[in-house]
Parts: structure tokens; C-alpha cells; sequence
């Protein structure tokens, strides 16, 4: 008897190893906002992404907005941050909150005088690991010209191995006008360090394709 229930008990002990624990399916979201220079002008519209966003997240889903300024490593720069209840209804009353201090921020923005996109990077994928979330998603609104202060270092690899990277509205510059190998070279130079890093990439330009997709 008991060499049968020890035989039973090991079966069972193997069988839940092999089930192992269920798969984490909620989505962790960051979306970085450049804040540099004229790319002020467009906020209305990073605005809007972020109620899409929003309206698509669930409950138990996490979620940070932050700015890209002068030295984005840092949580200073982090508009809002939330991770949702797994109620819905105080899901929804979170959701309200949030939406809120994003317009707070966007109505006082101030323009940045440098660019540090690579901090930002850094600060989302350190928050969106710590969330523990099934799924990683930074969006960059940005035109991904990075324009760091004297001394600044960010010529570092990213560690990005299952998150994806949505690049939106990369808008064009004067340069680019003047030669379009820059924004080429812009956009190639970002995919390449994202997938050296481990990451996935996309650039949404078309923003009705937003909702499509990251789910």
C-alpha cells in the first residue's frame, strides 16, 4: 500500500511539473512622447493615441505614458503610470484617472531642448519587466532623432528579447526633404538596435492601423 501511494503521489508530482504554471497573457504598455523642439506641435495627436490605447487595454494590463527629453532615464519623466485592477469596474475608474493626468501634461508641456530617445528605451524596458506582464509593448512617438547633451553615453546595446517596438508618427524633417537616405538611415539604425536586442519592429505611420497593431 504505501509503495502504491508513493507511486501515485510521484505521478502526480510529475504531473504538475509537466503542466507547469498557466502562461501570463496581460499586456504591459509604454509609450514614449519626444517632447523636443516643434515635435511639441504634434501632442494633440499622441493625445489621441494614448485614448486608443487606453480603450484597448484590460484589466490586469499595465500601462506608462512618459516624456523624451533631455535625459529620459530617469522616472521623472513618467506622466502617469498604472497597473489595472483585474476588476473591471475599478479597471475603468483607473482608466479615468489616468486619462486625466495624461491631459494635465499635455495641457503645460514644454518643449525639450535634446532628444534622448535610447534613455527612454531603457527606463520603459526596465518598468515593463518589473510589471511581469505576458506581453511588452513600447510605442516611440517620435521622428527617432536622437539629440543628446555633451557627455551624454548611449551608445549601449538594448535588452529588449520579447518585447515589440512601434515607432508612430515618424514625421519627416527639413533635412530629410533635402535627403531622404537620413530618415531612411534613422529608421534602419532603430530596427537594427531593437533587433539586436531582441525586440521586434514596426513603424505605424497610418495611425488608423494603430488598433491593429499591438494585439
Amino acid at each position: 500500500m504505501r509503495k502504491t501511494i508513493l507511486t501515485l503521489t510521484t505521478s502526480m508530482a510529475a504531473s504538475l511539473a509537466a503542466c507547469g504554471e498557466p502562461p501570463v497573457t496581460n499586456t504591459g504598455v509604454y509609450m514614449l512622447i519626444d517632447t523636443s523642439g516643434t515635435y511639441t506641435r504634434e501632442i494633440d495627436q499622441a493625445q489621441q493615441i494614448i485614448n486608443v490605447i487606453l480603450a484597448r487595454l484590460e484589466p490586469d494590463d499595465a500601462f506608462a505614458v512618459a516624456r523624451v527629453d533631455t535625459g529620459s532615464f530617469s522616472e521623472r519623466d513618467i506622466v502617469a503610470k498604472m497597473h489595472f485592477d483585474d476588476r473591471p469596474s475599478v479597471a475603468n475608474q483607473q482608466k479615468r484617472q489616468f486619462r486625466e493626468r495624461v491631459d494635465s501634461f499635455v495641457k503645460d508641456v514644454a518643449p525639450s531642448s535634446h532628444t534622448d530617445i535610447t534613455g527612454g528605451v531603457l527606463q520603459a524596458s526596465e518598468f515593463l519587466i518589473e510589471k511581469e506582464t505576458g506581453r511588452k509593448v513600447i510605442f516611440i512617438f517620435s521622428d527617432l532623432k536622437e539629440d543628446l547633451p555633451a557627455g551624454y553615453i548611449r551608445d549601449i546595446p538594448l535588452t529588449l528579447d520579447g518585447f515589440h517596438v512601434i515607432a508612430l508618427n515618424v514625421t519627416k524633417l527639413k533635412s530629410d526633404n533635402v535627403d531622404p537616405r537620413e530618415y531612411m538611415k534613422r529608421l534602419e539604425d532603430w530596427q537594427a538596435r531593437v533587433e539586436e536586442g531582441g525586440g521586434t519592429w514596426q513603424v505605424v505611420n497610418d495611425l488608423e492601423r494603430l488598433e491593429f497593431s499591438w494585439r
